[in-house]
């Protein structure tokens, strides 16, 4: 695979395509989400879930975004999960639940075709039961999930969902498949504004000619069984598409890594042939270059801009309102930044003036009193079609609330709302706020 000497080089000669064609149609007209993880809502539980989802839509919100929904690692963390298939059986409401025969045969020639089996050897593997119960517990999951999917579009609540682009090391996907990562080298991110040293993730690396030998089979698998649990998805770190950083296996940091060649549209095109149209979102944060954007719009996948990051510096930067897009999902901040409110905390009096200038010019009002609203408002008010704060950011809560804090291994991923936090005023204030933006569910 040859090496890319700079993230900006420029790409071989694609054919056009509508690989993303408006997120599958699903972002046509504007509309505000809010993020939050199942551990995150009251209770923790797809059944406290269905509570979650009708607080959403009495406040007239159309859309709500999980993180990753597998078994997540020691640390908590979705990213790193033991499956890119499996759903957690952390997350069940009912984890005794009958499960017939039947069921489980209905399962493996059904949603669990071809990666069910791998998932149950694997949990034998790693001291589990023989393997059944693994599949019960998928059944379950399946059971579970499915009854609040269709809840939540009954109420008129769309799920987004997040696809991590890279496999935890030693999972069941990468003992399943060891033909399909490269060996020698892992994954990471240079040094940036999160990390002076980068940041070393460790997760195995693609081999992707192995996976073009394969016609990209396991990556339309992944989306196919991503589509059966929502309606959009975010895709993790799209610029690795085009190149991603490569760190030898023995350096300690990411400083020592590389840039190497994606393989471009090739996995999309592949899945577009199988699937249909596919309903994503390009989470195109880092270091994004042309080759990037080309790739993204290409696609027809909208990017994401986070109104956060449009403060840094003097000069308005393409996250800032001011240079958002129609075509784009604008946020307060991510499960990556601070919350709002720990945000506005740590800001500098020039920094809080051009807020408060931003807000101004887009007609939203200042409150220095709960400065959270004028970020989220100033989200709600940008030209991108979707919209999508995190609830600790609705509730106004400070640095406490946040939900990882990237680099570090410990005091992450636990943040849960408590029952009393989504009041009936709450919903109120913030159907007003989608109101005057034009972005009633």
């Amino acid at each position: 695979m040859p090496l890319v000497t700079e993230p900006g080089s420029p790409r071989r000669t694609v054919g056009s395509g509508s690989g993303g064609c408006e997120a599958g149609g699903v972002l046509t007209s504007r509309s505000a989400g809010v993020l939050a993880h199942v551990t995150s809502v009251p209770g923790g539980t797809l059944g406290d879930a269905r509570r979650f989802v009708d607080w959403l839509a009495s406040a007239g919100v159309g859309w709500w975004q999980v993180l990753p929904l597998g078994p997540p690692d020691e640390h908590g963390s979705p990213y790193r999960s033991a499956s890119a298939f499996a759903g957690w059986p952390g997350l069940l409401s009912a984890p005794r639940a009958r499960v017939t025969v039947a069921d489980e045969d209905a399962f493996r020639s059904g949603p669990g075709a071809g990666w069910i089996d791998d998932w149950a050897r694997f949990v034998a593997g790693s001291g589990g039961d023989d393997g059944r119960e693994a599949v019960r517990d998928q059944v379950r999951f399946d059971r579970e999930w499915g009854a609040l999917r269709a809840h939540a579009a009954e109420v008129g609540v769309r799920l987004i969902g997040d696809v991590p682009i890279y496999v935890a090391p030693g999972s069941a996907d990468h003992v399943a498949h060891p033909d399909l990562f490269r060996p020698g080298a892992v994954a990471g991110v240079p040094p940036d504004l999160f990390s002076a040293t980068g940041q070393r993730w460790g997760n195995p690396l693609f081999d992707w000619p192995a996976h073009r030998r394969q016609r990209y089979a396991w990556w339309t698998a992944r989306l196919r069984r991503t589509f059966d649990l929502v309606d959009l998805t975010r895709i993790d770190h799209f610029r690795a598409f085009t190149a991603y950083w490569a760190v030898p296996e023995s350096c300690p940091t990411a400083v020592e890594g590389r840039w190497v060649r994606g393989p471009g549209r090739a996995v999309f095109d592949a899945a577009t042939s199988a699937l249909g149209v596919l309903p994503v979102i390009a989470e195109d944060l880092g270091v994004i270059t042309e080759p990037v954007r080309r790739l993204r719009d290409d696609l027809g996948f909208p990017g994401m801009a986070v109104v956060q990051f449009g403060f840094d510096g003097d000069p308005p930067n393409e996250h800032h309102p001011s240079r958002h897009v129609e075509h784009q999902v604008a946020y307060s901040g991510t499960h990556d930044n601070d919350t709002a409110l720990g945000w506005w905390a740590g800001l500098p009096p020039a920094a809080r003036d051009r807020v408060r200038s931003a807000a101004r010019v887009a007609g939203v009002e200042v409150d220095d009193r709960r400065p959270w609203w004028t970020v989220v408002d100033l989200t709600l008010s940008s030209r991108a079609r979707l919209a999508v704060v995190p609830l600790q950011d609705v509730l106004g809560l400070g640095s406490e609330a946040r939900m990882n804090t990237p680099g570090t291994e410990t005091g992450n991923w636990t943040w849960r709302a408590s029952r009393g936090d989504l009041t009936p005023a709450l919903a109120r204030r913030l159907h007003q706020s989608l109101e005057s933006s034009r972005r009633l569910g």
